[in-house]
Formats: C-alpha cells, structure tokens, sequence
C-alpha cells in the first residue's frame, strides 16, 4: 500500500506521455554464476580476436583517448562498413545499437497521417516505439503458420516496418517478397529489420540502389557477437540516412563511443571469423530443432539464432517456470496467439543437450 501511495504522489510529475507508455520489457539477465542463458538472442560464441586487439590499441596503456569525445559521424567505422556492403559511406547510419536507430526512423521517416504498418506478431519495440512517437499504426495479422504474407501490406500507409527474419517467430521472406513490398508502396518508407539476417535469409541491402524508399538495419549484436557494444547501422538513399542524421544531432551528436567504434570496424575486417560463428549456430539450430520435433514440439522452421516452439500437451508458462529453477532460461510471451510458445536462443551445442536433457525429465514427470 504504502509503495502504491508512493507511486500516485511521484507520478503527478509525469508528462502525460510518460502515463500512457507500456514499456518494452527486455530478456531477463539473470544473476548467476553460470546458467544456461537461452533467452535474449546472444551468440554463444565470443567475437573475433581482432576485437580484443583493436580495443586495446584504443586504449594503449594509460587509456589517453578516453579524455576527447569519439568522431560523432564514426566516420572509418561507416566508411568499412560501406565498403564491405558495396555502397557509398553517405547510404549508412550509425547508432547506438539497432533499437535506437529504429527509433530515429520511426521519428524521422515514419510519422505520417496514414498509419504505420508492421505484423500483429512481432518485435514487441514497434508499438512502444509508435506510442512513443504518437504514430498511429495497425497490425497485419500473420497468417496460421506465422508467415507474413505481403498482399496485406498494399493498402494505403504512412510506412511499413517487418524484421526478415521475423521475430519471435524466426520465419524469413525470401528477398523476392520484400521486393515485392517495397515496389508496391514507392510513396511510404518501407524498413527491413535485419537483426537476425546472417542465420539464414538474404539481405536487402542488394535492392537499395534501386528503391529510395528502403531503409534496411542491422546490428552488430547477433552475429558479430557484439551485444555488449551496441552498435547498429541503417543502410539506404543518402536521403534517408540524411533524415536520420538530423534526428540524432537533435538529440545526442556522439551515440557511439570510442571503444564500440574501433570494435566493430575491426570485427568487419574478419569476414571468416563472422561466417564460421554463423555457421556454428545454424548447424547447432538445425540440432536442437530435430532434438525438439523428437520431444513432441512443433518447431516453427527458423531462419534466426533462435527457434519457436510449442508443445500440444504441456502449458509454456509451467515449462518455463520448470527450466526457470534449473537455471536454464528461454523466454516466454503472454501474449495473444503465442501464449503457448517459447522463444530459444540457440546457444552452443552443451548448452542445447542440457535443455533437451531438462525438457525430456520434465515432459515425462508433469502433464499440462
């Protein structure tokens, strides 16, 4: 009672905004020595040595470059970066990770008076962001398998948002489709959310010379093993990136600091490093998928580093709780439609035989 009491009195200092916002909840990090962490998409695998060099050599022995503000256009950063996609430096963004140059898209590129545009199912970032913004938006209800089926989006818009793959669902358009999206709404500003893009699906990024209207992001956290750096990038026309840049000098001038610069260019530099860790992760998704159809799960076919999965005779909720106090974590959604999924990162191949190993005691000791 008093905590309630409490809150009411603070909160007649709110703008009124701040009362209407259901905040994005993230993936629970759990403070344990060493539990078996499937529940936030990170890559089980550490990045690349050239990372550790570079951060180093950033910081020589005294950390003397520490005292001076980093380069607020991360110029060498978004010049490598270009060059390893095949585009000019004036088509790529930087910010400081993939959620907040979403956010500067959606205020810079997608308020208009039609409605925004993304799945009913998805990341759970865009409505936030939409109340945020006060972006009217609709949801496009995926169809019975999960899959975004792209007639829906040729209605009449203010912008359309769709992560390839998708999430959590992990189901990817093939590139075909997405351009299908984007030719069939030349006035609106269409983003492809590619966190999850390098386990499985193609990337937009090829089609940008040729639609203006495209806005493609991507992170550095997934695939790079580089969530700790938040780092993300927007790939399009200068125009657009030109939009974004303004929003930020609105905002913070220096969202990348020195350290996550000289980090990611370098991981850039070790294209074998990044596709061996791909690799890695695919094969154990494929694994732990086949060890999750032989438990009786019906597995959403994932182009991500994380599967979806449900089990017709067992409650989501009660086996997340059950993995909860054996120290393993998935991520469960209350959620209409997915209530009765869970999201699993994928992680090495250990820490996938000890979930199936729990799941196997559990499936056989408790009924729904």
């Amino acid at each position: 009672m008093h905590m309630m009491i409490e809150e009411a009195r603070l909160s007649r200092y709110w703008s009124d905004i701040v009362h209407r916002l259901t905040p994005y909840v993230p993936g629970e990090q759990p403070a344990l020595a060493h539990p078996v962490k499937l529940n936030t998409n990170e890559n089980p695998y550490p990045p690349s040595p050239a990372v550790q060099a570079a951060i180093h050599d950033e910081l020589g022995g005294t950390g003397e470059s520490l005292r001076r503000y980093p380069d607020p256009t991360a110029r060498k950063l978004r010049e490598t970066v270009a060059a390893y996609h095949g585009l000019a430096v004036e088509q790529v963004f930087a910010g400081n990770g993939s959620d907040e140059v979403l956010a500067m898209a959606f205020q810079a590129l997608l308020k208009h008076d039609r409605p925004l545009l993304f799945p009913d199912i998805t990341y759970s970032f865009y409505p936030t962001y939409a109340r945020l913004y006060d972006i009217d938006y609709r949801t496009v209800p995926l169809d019975d398998a999960f899959v975004i089926r792209i007639d829906n989006y040729s209605v009449p818009n203010g912008g359309i948002v769709i992560p390839n793959p998708n999430a959590p669902t992990g189901h990817a358009l093939p590139l075909a489709e997405i351009e299908q999206i984007v030719a069939a709404n030349p006035d609106s500003v269409v983003v492809i959310d590619e966190a999850y893009v390098d386990f499985g699906a193609q990337s937009a990024i090829s089609l940008i010379g040729r639609y203006p209207n495209l806005l493609v992001v991507q992170t550095v956290s997934k695939s790079r093993s580089l969530a700790g750096m938040r780092v993300g990038f927007a790939f399009g026309d200068a125009a657009l990136i030109d939009a974004l840049v303004r929003v930020k000098d609105s905002f913070n001038s220096y969202p990348l600091d020195r350290i996550a610069q000289v980090a990611v260019t370098a991981a850039y530099t070790d294209d074998a490093w990044f596709r061996d860790s791909c690799a890695k992760v695919i094969a154990s998704r494929e694994r732990l998928s086949a060890g999750l159809t032989a438990l009786g799960f019906d597995v959403v076919p994932s182009a991500a580093n994380f599967v979806f999965a449900r089990h017709d005779g067992y409650d989501a909720a009660a086996l997340s709780a059950k993995l909860r106090e054996r120290e393993i974590f998935v991520r469960h959604f209350r959620l209409p439609r997915i209530d009765q999924h869970l999201r699993i990162t994928i992680g090495t191949d250990a820490e996938c035989d000890t979930l199936l190993a729990a799941l196997h005691a559990l499936l056989d000791g408790e009924g729904r």
